[in-house]
């Protein structure tokens, strides 16, 4: 390593004109060879000494500032390196500094990694030192299995299926027994489909695989009309409060409140480890957890150095890929201009690696859960389709991802299970402004007689990679929308989730009925329910409760739908149940609305800028799939469907079980879900829950 370095430093310093190793009048070769001998080991010790400490005094920067500052950092270590060498009078421009820290930091790594992979005993050997230093004054570990679980953002049933027959996914392929090799290798795993509610989207499927409960989740965002606000599930704030009212509800902290991790959630699900988890970054102060991802990412500056490459050709990538669609015309097609290159690369690449090197640590220090989320599928699935040559090679490389995770649960001092799921699909097709030129809250002001702009505006998209950005910039997450708190007759609040769309009256302190609505605008639902991009609409009733509208004054009670579904007969079984539930909730809006879904090609049109879109009923988005170990009981006994995500937590929960014991307190009294009990499934939860 030393000799590389030196090596890179001679090269450097023939190549960089304000970087020398030598005197003015000049030097002999060997004079020159020690002083970079002397300067590449000083380097290389101040790195290993400073470095941490450097790292750790600016935590309190935002997470992206403390990425580029490594540069500066490594090139004021450099300086300081060869001010005190010895030998010769090496100078160097405080700019060049800054390259030449970088290239050797970047070629350091590099054979490090080469030297650690010719041999494994080494690789063992570093593996084991690094176990040691995280486990530090923790016990030592148990022998009974850890359990790792990797949610892949976005990542629908049936497109990980065609992921591993085109073979893009081959560790996935080899734990599903169905790899490439001859003869092939026995399966590992099994991979069940699941169903979502109605709201697929992260915000309600991770809140109820964490915390056990998504009640009262409607959609994306959604008006209250008891605070005047507009709650986000990708706004820290509003994490912060959904989480509060999940515990609150549930009686317990989380699936992962006993020696967890919470790595690149939303909620932290109760772990005292936490990692880029939204909920836990609107916290200050220097003790806050959320920073510790960083620190422990970026006090290598290696990593640093390696990521940043990364980002700049994920960039690269990006700009001509959507060049590429543009040149080719592709329908359908989003803007992909602005700050939308740099919000990709970082849930590709910097979020990717944070995420994955905190999982490393977690197996390396034997915590006994861990939780993780990987964004990078969903954020370019939104914008280049869900089916894209652009989302294959993100699928390409989360496979290596889960490769390197199992790879490090090898060395890990306690074996590990690992798990694989994700927290909803992906629906394609393209917008609704596209395909009708205005938007869901231009067609409601036209329904309700107010002025339509001629340029109708559009929705942006709300994808988590983008709080996760503003997280790291310690900036809050803006949504425009929120009505002034005291109007009294002010317009409708319009929200979009995905394919899903949200009309509320501010001024009402309830939820307006039916006819309270028809008797104010009495053109606004037969507009709404009649326009050919609508699907079916949800309104509360005076007479019967709650019904759902649909074209040509087609009107169905709730506890009408199992015997005749209209509108939802094209959704699939489950619509009327997922329907009925949302209906529940207390902060349902006046007006739910779905989209049209053509089950032929399993197309949707979002309210959101998205071509690949997800957060209402229809096709792919509300099938996310569940892959885990067969050393795992079966996730329902008798077969039945898994259905919603606070199923998917008791499945969990009963896997920690199986694993190492009890490891969620459970409250005195269980709590009953509101979901209507489907056949063979009300009975087996509520037994679950008992136990």
């Amino acid at each position: 390593m030393w000799a590389v370095s030196t090596l890179t430093m001679l090269v450097l310093a023939g190549i960089l004109p304000d970087f020398r190793l030598q005197s003015a009048d000049g030097d002999s070769a060997t004079t020159v060879a020690i002083t970079a001998a002397l300067g590449a080991g000083a380097f290389g010790v101040l790195s290993v000494v400073v470095w941490p400490l450097l790292v750790r005094l600016l935590l309190l920067v935002p997470a992206l500032v403390l990425g580029l500052l490594v540069f500066f950092l490594n090139g004021s270590l450099l300086l300081l390196a060869l001010r005190i060498s010895p030998s010769g009078e090496p100078q160097a421009a405080p700019q060049t500094a800054m390259i030449v820290a970088a290239a050797m930091s970047a070629v350091a790594s590099a054979t490090g990694g080469a030297l650690a992979v010719r041999d494994d005993e080494a690789y063992r050997r570093r593996l084991h030192r690094l176990a040691v230093r995280r486990r530090g004054r923790r016990p030592a570990c148990p022998t009974t299995p850890g359990t790792v679980v990797v949610q892949l953002d976005g990542v629908g049933h049936d497109v990980l299926r065609d992921a591993v027959g085109r073979g893009l996914m081959p560790t996935v392929a080899r734990w599903l027994g169905s790899g490439q090799g001859e003869p092939a290798a026995p399966a590992t795993h099994r991979l069940t489909a699941w169903r979502t509610d109605w709201s697929s989207q992260t915000g309600a499927s991770q809140l109820g695989i964490l915390h056990g409960t998504n009640h009262d989740v409607p959609a994306f965002r959604w008006y209250e009309k008891d605070t005047g606000e507009v709650m986000v599930c990708n706004r820290p704030a509003s994490a912060v409060q959904l989480q509060r009212r999940a515990v609150a509800r549930t009686g317990h902290e989380g699936l992962l409140a006993v020696d967890g991790a919470s790595r690149g959630n939303l909620f932290s699900g109760g772990a005292a480890e936490s990692a880029l988890v939204l909920s836990v970054s609107a916290r200050r102060g220097p003790g806050t957890r959320s920073r510790a991802g960083y620190f422990a990412y970026f006090c290598d500056p290696a990593n640093a150095v390696r990521t940043a490459l990364s980002f700049v050709a994920e960039v690269v990538r990006e700009i001509g890929q959507s060049l590429r669609a543009r040149i080719r015309k592709q329908r359908p097609r989003v803007s992909r201009g602005g700050l939308y290159p740099l919000v990709r690369a970082f849930a590709t690449v910097v979020e990717r690696d944070v995420v994955v090197a905190a999982v490393m640590g977690d197996l390396l220090a034997g915590r006994t859960v861990v939780y993780a989320d990987l964004v990078a599928y969903d954020e370019v699935a939104h914008h280049s389709g869900p089916h894209s040559r652009d989302a294959a090679k993100v699928l390409q490389r989360l496979d290596r991802a889960l490769a390197l995770i199992e790879k490090v649960a090898e060395h890990a001092p306690r074996p590990y299970r690992i798990v694989v799921l994700s927290d909803h699909g992906q629906s394609p097709g393209e917008t609704f402004h596209a395909r009708y030129g205005l938007t869901l809250g231009d067609l409601v002001r036209a329904g309700c007689g107010l002025h339509v702009p001629r340029r109708a505006g559009r929705t942006r998209s709300g994808a988590e990679a983008r709080a996760a950005v503003r997280a790291a910039l310690r900036r809050p997450v803006e949504e425009h929308g929120t009505p002034p708190r005291h109007s009294r007759r002010s317009e409708p609040v319009v929200l979009a989730s995905g394919n899903l769309g949200l009309v509320s009256f501010p001024d009402v302190p309830y939820r307006m009925t039916r006819e309270e609505i028809d008797a104010r605008y009495p053109a606004l639902l037969p507009t709404l329910a009649n326009h050919p991009g609508i699907g079916f609409l949800l309104v509360r009733s005076e007479r019967h409760g709650g019904v759902v509208l649909g074209a040509h004054g087609v009107e169905i009670p709730l506890d009408r739908l199992d015997d005749d579904p209209g509108p939802l007969a094209v959704f699939g079984p489950g619509a009327a149940d997922a329907v009925r539930r949302t209906h529940s909730f207390p902060h349902t809006a006046d007006i739910m609305v779905n989209s049209f879904y053509d089950p032929a090609d399993g197309e949707v049109l979002a309210f959101e800028d998205q071509i690949g879109s997800h957060g209402g009923l229809g096709g792919a988005q509300s099938r996310p799939f569940l892959l885990a170990p067969l050393a795992f009981s079966p996730p329902t006994e008798d077969g039945t469907e898994l259905v919603g995500a606070e199923q998917i937590h008791r499945v969990l929960r009963r896997w920690l079980r199986e694993a190492v014991g009890p490891q969620v307190p459970v409250p005195a009294q269980p709590v009953r879900d509101v979901r209507p009990a489907a056949p063979g499934h009300g009975p087996q939860a509520e037994e679950e829950q008992a136990a």
